[in-house]
């Protein structure tokens, strides 16, 4: 149950020629791809291209109309090897997913196709996920397209712009016989605009075809001596194809104006940023109008040689706006200029940051910095920079008392408890060395918990422990989800450490979805999926791997939890251990059930639901239940003791009524404040008489006290 459903919106996918297409940018890719013919799809989810993903599992109705075959592939690996279909037949394939940490776990099938070459178009579509809103380590794709010789796309935000170099990839990659990539930035992802709308078209060549006229060609087997002929061909024909065709169609675009002793480099993807950045300046107005002379870069890979020096040749000065290090863009400009002999000063990195994110604020210092020195007469009417709207003594004294927000657990989220078990295992046993993994688990290295010591990539987890396999006084534990088991883990992590008999343990947290990247179903989801093939138990996995030593337990039972880890890391029996807890992501549990629960109360039905409560009369204001837990519902207010200082703990009305914050309060013998209340919606006669006798005995009881005591003291005064 993907976080966002497009089943609406996919019925957009139909439309035809002529006809104007709305949506996000997304969909607009969709629709290339069915404009563009192609026969096969496959991909990994992960931000920021999750969303394609879902896009086109809802659209698999359609896609099967037009004989498309899509895949939710189990890794980027296992999408990129479905291009190997593009190299012995004219099959337009795509594959797509997370940039760069997918683009490495693909590398292995990218270099060889990118080797032996494709006859019919294969595309790769990468989400770029490179900046502030990012999630990895901060590398760009360019390098590795640089590495295997894949043209690299880099269209234009905007829809028209993603639609042209979806069908110009194709194209593009037919023509030089190589894979092309084209990378969609977040903001590029999620643009709203429109297009003009072609036909879709079905595959002219299918997989039937293929399948039924099978075609062997040696030389396309990247085996010697047909892989040395491959780099031979990659320079003498594939390049040369390559920049023709980029040339003729113009991929690249010169917007702006055409005169001017200065101009700007840009990567097409950074486009919409410069313009604003202009705008701030007063060079441009808001629909991008402007008299700059600019060199747009919708293929940022390969260079093409006349296009920059004709660009040049009559400026005295260029900015080269490109993203990320190192400057390879940069460095490429400045060696074909100075081959040929121009002299234009290129600048690039040293008026803006070698590192980080271009956003049109970085942008537009960068171009004041550029003009004062280069153009100084397009900054005089320029409006002044704007100042901080608080002195910077008081933006230093807010960020010192707001603390940050980073991310954190979903409200209740099944992987908190495992952490505060943890915790609780190490208040007895001591600290250990935990090794984490990719997925919403990586949150417990964040307070409060505190857990965690470093993280290799999707699925290595374990592997991540591997070399700390040694005869100790302690165990380390080892971290990963039900989705990077089935991605890596499997074979790197679980087949790894029973090939080389650790005796190390291994938490896998199965919340039955691939939770971190949106919510989809994975092998061992418990949903019924149309399309796949589900409930496929990771016990099961883990046993045929060869490992004896495995606990099943209930995610939110914390004591049970609690007593399992502190059993594998304290038990005598050698070789690795496995503890699979499990339980539903709750926010695709809530998902699923708030609109089904709306409905019923709508209709008059009764219903139940649970709530966790702190009683205030009890709770000491200790607050280590907090510490433990970490749940954003549960927060503090002020005492409503008047002699006590200390605010109680409080559960707000986001409470899904998971009960780790009392399951915690037991596990750890905390005080016991908390308590269990149930909603009752739509009550019956039954529940309206339950609900008057109870509040009749609690008000007598609590009336009691005080009768006793004014007949006691009354008593004494007379």
């Amino acid at each position: 149950m993907a976080e966002r459903s497009f089943e609406k919106e996919v019925e957009d996918l139909r439309i035809g020629a002529g006809e104007v297409f709305r949506g996000e940018g997304i969909l607009a890719v969709t629709k290339a791809l069915l404009q563009s013919g192609v026969s096969y799809v496959g991909g990994y989810q992960g931000a920021p291209i999750s969303h394609l993903m879902d896009v086109l599992s809802d659209a698999q109705g359609i896609l099967e109309e037009l004989n498309v075959h899509f895949e939710a592939s189990a890794s980027e690996a296992t999408a990129a090897a479905m291009l190997a279909a593009s190299v012995n037949y004219p099959l337009r394939g795509a594959v797509t997913w997370k940039s760069t940490v997918g683009t490495n776990v693909a590398s292995d099938a990218l270099a060889n196709v990118a080797s032996s070459g494709v006859k019919g178009g294969a595309l790769v579509i990468v989400g770029e996920d490179y900046g502030e809103g990012s999630s990895i380590m901060q590398e760009r794709t360019h390098a590795f397209a640089m590495k295997s010789q894949m043209w690299l796309l880099d269209p234009r935000p905007n829809l028209t712009s993603i639609v042209k170099a979806v069908e110009d990839g194709f194209e593009l990659s037919e023509a030089s016989n190589t894979p092309v990539m084209l990378e969609l930035r977040i903001r590029a992802c999620h643009v709203y605009g429109a297009f003009e709308a072609k036909n879709n078209a079905a595959p002219s060549f299918t997989l039937k075809n293929a399948i039924e006229n099978p075609e062997r060609d040696y030389s396309r087997v990247v085996l010697p001596p047909s892989n040395f002929v491959h780099e031979v061909e990659k320079i003498e024909n594939r390049w040369p194809a390559a920049v023709e065709f980029i040339k003729s169609r113009m991929l690249n675009e010169f917007l702006g104006g055409y005169q001017g002793d200065v101009g700007i480099i840009v990567q097409g993807g950074l486009y919409n940023s410069l313009i604003r950045a202009l705008e701030l300046l007063g060079l441009a107005d808001p629909f991008g109008e402007t008299e700059i002379p600019i060199y747009c870069l919708n293929v940022a890979y390969p260079l093409i040689d006349d296009e920059l020096k004709g660009f040049c040749l009559d400026k005295k000065a260029v900015l080269m706006l490109e993203e990320g290090q190192p400057e390879y863009i940069e460095q490429s400009v400045n060696a074909i200029l100075r081959n040929a002999d121009i002299q234009t000063k290129v600048v690039g990195k040293g008026v803006l940051p070698k590192a980080g994110e271009y956003t049109g604020q970085v942008i537009g210092e960068g171009l004041r910095k550029f003009f004062a020195t280069h153009a100084p007469s397009l900054l005089a009417a320029a409006p002044a920079p704007r100042e901080s709207a608080l002195p910077a003594e008081k933006n230093a004294a807010i960020a010192e008392a707001v603390p940050p927000r980073p991310a954190g657990f979903c409200t209740g989220c099944p992987e908190r408890p495992v952490f505060s078990a943890m915790k609780l295992v190490e208040k007895e046993i001591g600290t250990f060395h935990v090794s984490c993994d990719i997925g919403c688990h990586l949150f417990s290295i964040l307070p409060p918990f505190d857990i965690g010591n470093t993280t290799m990539g999707y699925g290595l987890g374990w592997a991540g422990a591997s070399a700390l396999n040694a005869n100790a006084g302690k165990r380390t534990i080892s971290v990963m989800g039900d989705g990077g088991f089935w991605h890596n883990g499997l074979t790197s992590g679980v087949g790894n450490a029973v090939f080389n008999k650790t005796d190390n343990v291994l938490v896998i947290i199965d919340n039955g979805y691939s939770a971190a990247t949106g919510g989809q179903d994975i092998l061992s989801s418990r949903a019924v999926n149309k399309t796949r093939s589900t409930n496929n138990p990771i016990a099961k996995a883990v046993r045929g791997l060869g490992v004896e030593w495995l606990k099943e337990v209930h995610t939110y039972n914390i004591g049970e939890m609690k007593k399992t880890l502190k059993d594998a890391m304290t038990t005598a029996t050698k070789g690795p251990k496995v503890i699979i807890a499990q339980a539903e992501c709750m926010l695709n549990r809530q998902r699923r059930e708030k609109p089904l629960r709306a409905k019923v109360i709508k209709e008059g039905k009764r219903v139940v639901r649970a709530r966790y409560g702190v009683d205030p009369d009890t709770c000491t204001g200790d607050h280590s239940c907090i510490r433990l837990s970490g749940c954003p519902s549960l927060t503090v207010r002020d005492n409503p003791d008047p002699l006590r200082d200390h605010p109680v703990a409080w559960v707000n009305n986001d409470c899904v009524g998971c009960g780790v914050c009392g399951e915690n309060a037991h596990a750890a013998i905390l005080c016991p404040s908390f308590y269990r209340a149930e909603l009752v919606y739509n009550p019956n006669r039954i529940d309206r008489f339950l609900s008057t006798l109870r509040r009749a005995v609690i008000g007598y009881l609590q009336r009691r006290p005080e009768r006793q005591a004014n007949a006691q003291f009354g008593g004494a005064g007379r």
